[in-house]
């Protein structure tokens, strides 16, 4: 559905996307995470059509992309990260307008403005001006003006900046629902919670460079080894703790203690260990690395302006 080939963009003399290379196919939801300015908006701009790269390719459904050639961006639903709507008119009017641009006219765009409103909940406040809507609202309104016309490919850069909890579950679930219809989605995100719970391959970007790609269980191995279990710092645990010394780091803290094994630590002689001391196993958690970490890891944690 979309093919990025060795894609440049500079911004002067920055560097904004590095020979960046990508493959999606039909049917993904995709996720993009990065930090801010990592290059996750230039991406979007060009794969949507508004800016051209300086070298590299953009196709989408096999055809290429162009700020010129409005017909090729016909297969394309943006949702930007500010909010494009007018203020002063209604949900109705804004979608009419949107619907009107991309040839939708009578009957047809009547048919899909109501569908798109109550997909999102907007039915009983259509006739009311977007500027009293709360931002969740006008964050639904956004995606629903980017469906109109039925793209093949949706673009959603950092769709939920803002939004209530209620509007971002009611956008995901949304979301989700359209992408087993067969609808393609790439969702630009920093949240790492956003990307684990949409997305089953995720790309991360940085310094306009894609660093990692893959599902979550694929990224997870680009990690140094850090598995721990926990469990309580007790005088029936104490012997535990002592004898876990020789076969990793037992670091205590807050009446727990945090076992780091070695990488050749199996954990079959873990529970052995314990059971033979008469621990029972609902004493023990095992912490599973997080996406966070993987960003952390290949990011840095150094603050981003």
């Amino acid at each position: 559905m979309l093919s990025l080939r060795s894609i440049t963009k500079r911004y002067g003399a920055l560097t904004a996307l590095d020979q960046v290379s990508l493959e999606i196919g039909p049917g993904e939801f995709f996720g993009l995470l990065g930090p801010n300015g990592a290059g996750k908006s230039t991406l979007m701009s060009l794969v949507s059509g508004l800016r051209s790269p300086d070298a590299g390719r953009v196709a989408v459904d096999g055809a290429p992309v162009s700020p010129a050639d409005a017909a090729s961006r016909v297969a394309i639903g943006l949702v930007p990260q500010s909010i494009a709507l007018y203020q002063e008119l209604s949900a109705e009017q804004n979608l009419r307008i949107f619907g009107e641009l991309y040839g939708l006219r009578g009957a047809l765009l009547r048919e899909r403005i109501a569908e798109g409103l109550a997909a999102v909940q907007l039915t009983e406040r259509r006739r009311e001006p977007v500027k009293h809507y709360s931002g969740g609202m006008q964050r639904r309104l956004n995606l629903i003006a980017a469906l109109l016309h039925r793209p093949k490919l949706l673009l959603c850069d950092e769709p939920t900046v803002g939004v209530d909890p209620q509007s971002r579950n009611a956008i995901f679930d949304y979301l989700t629902a359209l992408n087993r219809a067969g609808l393609t989605i790439i969702y630009s995100t920093h949240y790492m919670e956003e990307a684990t719970r949409l997305c089953p391959r995720i790309a991360v970007i940085d310094h306009g460079r894609i660093h990692a790609l893959g599902t979550l269980d694929e990224l997870l191995t680009r990690l140094p080894f850090e598995e721990e279990i926990g469990f309580p710092a007790t005088a029936d645990t104490a012997p535990l703790a002592a004898q876990l010394a020789d076969a990793g780091t037992v670091l205590t803290a807050d009446g727990r203690h945090r076992f780091q094994p070695r990488p050749d630590f199996r954990l079959s002689a873990f529970y052995q260990r314990a059971e033979s001391l008469g621990l029972p196993p609902r004493l023990f958690t095992a912490a599973r690395p997080t996406l966070e970490a993987v960003f952390l890891h290949l990011t840095g944690r150094n603050l981003r302006e």
